[in-house]
Protein backbone atom coordinates (compact mmCIF):
# COMPACT_ATOMS: atom_id res chain seq x y z
CA UNK A 1 0.00 0.00 0.00
CA UNK A 2 3.05 2.32 0.37
CA UNK A 3 3.16 2.92 -3.64
CA UNK A 4 -1.14 4.06 -3.31
CA UNK A 5 -1.08 7.59 -4.22
CA UNK A 6 -4.74 7.90 -3.68
CA UNK A 7 -4.36 6.24 -0.12
CA UNK A 8 -1.14 8.59 0.73
CA UNK A 9 -3.21 11.80 -0.17
CA UNK A 10 -6.40 10.43 1.47
CA UNK A 11 -4.64 9.83 4.68
CA UNK A 12 -2.58 12.82 4.48
CA UNK A 13 -6.06 14.78 4.44
CA UNK A 14 -8.23 13.07 6.77
CA UNK A 15 -5.66 12.76 9.64
CA UNK A 16 -5.57 16.16 10.93
CA UNK A 17 -9.44 15.98 10.72
CA UNK A 18 -9.24 12.96 13.05
CA UNK A 19 -7.10 13.93 15.44
CA UNK A 20 -9.17 17.38 15.54
CA UNK A 21 -12.43 14.98 16.08
CA UNK A 22 -10.25 13.66 19.29
CA UNK A 23 -9.94 16.66 20.85
CA UNK A 24 -13.52 17.75 20.48
CA UNK A 25 -14.64 14.69 21.83
CA UNK A 26 -11.66 15.07 24.71
CA UNK A 27 -12.44 19.07 26.17
CA UNK A 28 -16.69 18.40 25.25
CA UNK A 29 -16.17 15.01 27.28
CA UNK A 30 -17.51 16.98 30.33
CA UNK A 31 -20.94 18.20 28.93
CA UNK A 32 -21.59 15.32 26.37
CA UNK A 33 -20.94 11.97 25.66
CA UNK A 34 -17.05 11.64 24.96
CA UNK A 35 -14.03 12.29 27.41
CA UNK A 36 -10.54 10.81 27.54
CA UNK A 37 -11.14 7.31 26.97
CA UNK A 38 -12.75 7.60 23.90
CA UNK A 39 -10.31 10.50 22.40
CA UNK A 40 -7.40 8.35 23.44
CA UNK A 41 -8.79 5.90 21.20
CA UNK A 42 -9.71 8.15 18.11
CA UNK A 43 -6.05 9.86 18.96
CA UNK A 44 -4.12 6.07 19.05
CA UNK A 45 -6.18 5.50 15.81
CA UNK A 46 -4.76 8.54 13.74
CA UNK A 47 -0.93 6.53 14.45
CA UNK A 48 -2.63 2.84 14.15
CA UNK A 49 -4.16 4.48 10.17
CA UNK A 50 -0.42 5.92 9.47
CA UNK A 51 1.40 2.99 10.01
CA UNK A 52 -1.15 1.22 7.83
CA UNK A 53 -0.60 3.24 5.06
CA UNK A 54 2.74 4.99 5.51
CA UNK A 55 4.53 1.74 7.08
CA UNK A 56 5.44 0.96 10.55
CA UNK A 57 8.42 1.81 10.25
CA UNK A 58 8.10 5.68 9.33
CA UNK A 59 5.52 5.72 12.19
CA UNK A 60 8.28 4.72 14.75
CA UNK A 61 10.25 7.52 13.62
CA UNK A 62 7.29 10.18 13.62
CA UNK A 63 5.91 8.35 16.97
CA UNK A 64 9.23 6.54 18.41
CA UNK A 65 7.79 3.56 20.65
CA UNK A 66 10.38 4.81 23.54
CA UNK A 67 8.27 7.77 23.51
CA UNK A 68 4.82 6.02 23.67
CA UNK A 69 6.38 3.60 25.89
CA UNK A 70 7.07 6.51 28.93
CA UNK A 71 4.10 8.69 27.86
CA UNK A 72 1.69 5.47 29.97
CA UNK A 73 2.60 5.89 33.29
CA UNK A 74 2.93 9.81 32.55
CA UNK A 75 -0.95 9.54 32.07
CA UNK A 76 -1.44 7.64 35.15
CA UNK A 77 0.98 9.81 37.10
CA UNK A 78 -1.08 12.87 35.87
CA UNK A 79 -4.27 11.02 36.75
CA UNK A 80 -2.79 10.59 40.31
CA UNK A 81 -1.70 13.63 40.69
CA UNK A 82 -4.43 16.11 39.87
CA UNK A 83 -6.39 14.08 43.74
CA UNK A 84 -2.93 14.70 45.90
CA UNK A 85 -4.04 18.75 46.36
CA UNK A 86 -7.32 18.02 47.83
CA UNK A 87 -5.63 15.01 49.99
CA UNK A 88 -2.77 17.27 51.39
CA UNK A 89 -5.80 19.46 52.49
CA UNK A 90 -7.26 16.95 54.10
CA UNK A 91 -10.37 16.07 51.45
CA UNK A 92 -11.11 13.64 49.54
CA UNK A 93 -8.66 12.20 47.40
CA UNK A 94 -10.22 13.61 44.14
CA UNK A 95 -11.78 16.12 45.74
CA UNK A 96 -11.68 18.58 42.95
CA UNK A 97 -12.97 21.80 44.62
CA UNK A 98 -9.29 22.82 46.04
CA UNK A 99 -8.18 23.46 42.35
CA UNK A 100 -9.45 26.72 42.05
CA UNK A 101 -10.85 29.69 43.26
CA UNK A 102 -14.54 28.16 43.70
CA UNK A 103 -15.42 24.69 43.32
CA UNK A 104 -16.97 24.96 40.45
CA UNK A 105 -13.94 26.23 38.44
CA UNK A 106 -11.96 23.25 40.74
CA UNK A 107 -14.25 20.85 39.43
CA UNK A 108 -13.78 21.85 35.63
CA UNK A 109 -10.21 22.32 36.18
CA UNK A 110 -10.29 18.77 38.12
CA UNK A 111 -12.18 17.12 35.41
CA UNK A 112 -10.04 18.08 32.45
CA UNK A 113 -6.64 17.05 33.66
CA UNK A 114 -8.33 13.57 34.83
CA UNK A 115 -9.49 13.29 31.11
CA UNK A 116 -6.24 14.36 29.90
CA UNK A 117 -4.14 11.71 32.09
CA UNK A 118 -6.88 9.11 30.95
CA UNK A 119 -6.87 10.39 26.95
CA UNK A 120 -2.22 10.11 27.43
CA UNK A 121 -2.46 6.62 28.89
CA UNK A 122 -5.34 5.00 26.45
CA UNK A 123 -3.96 6.31 23.06
CA UNK A 124 -0.46 5.24 24.00
CA UNK A 125 -1.16 1.70 25.22
CA UNK A 126 -3.27 0.99 22.03
CA UNK A 127 0.24 2.01 20.28
CA UNK A 128 2.28 0.79 22.27
CA UNK A 129 -0.04 -2.58 21.40
CA UNK A 130 0.18 -1.66 18.14
CA UNK A 131 3.72 -1.74 18.12
CA UNK A 132 3.87 -4.75 19.65
CA UNK A 133 1.72 -6.94 17.74
CA UNK A 134 3.24 -5.03 14.64
CA UNK A 135 6.77 -6.37 15.94
CA UNK A 136 5.66 -9.88 16.14
CA UNK A 137 7.32 -12.43 13.62
CA UNK A 138 9.98 -9.73 12.69
CA UNK A 139 13.44 -10.72 13.96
Amino acid sequence: MRHDIILRIGAKLILPFILLFALYVHFHGEYGPGGGFQAGVISASVVILYALIFGVEPTKRAVPQGLVERLIPLGVLLYASVGLPAFFHGRNFLDYGVLGRDSASGHALGILLIETGVLITVASTMVAIFYAFADRGRT
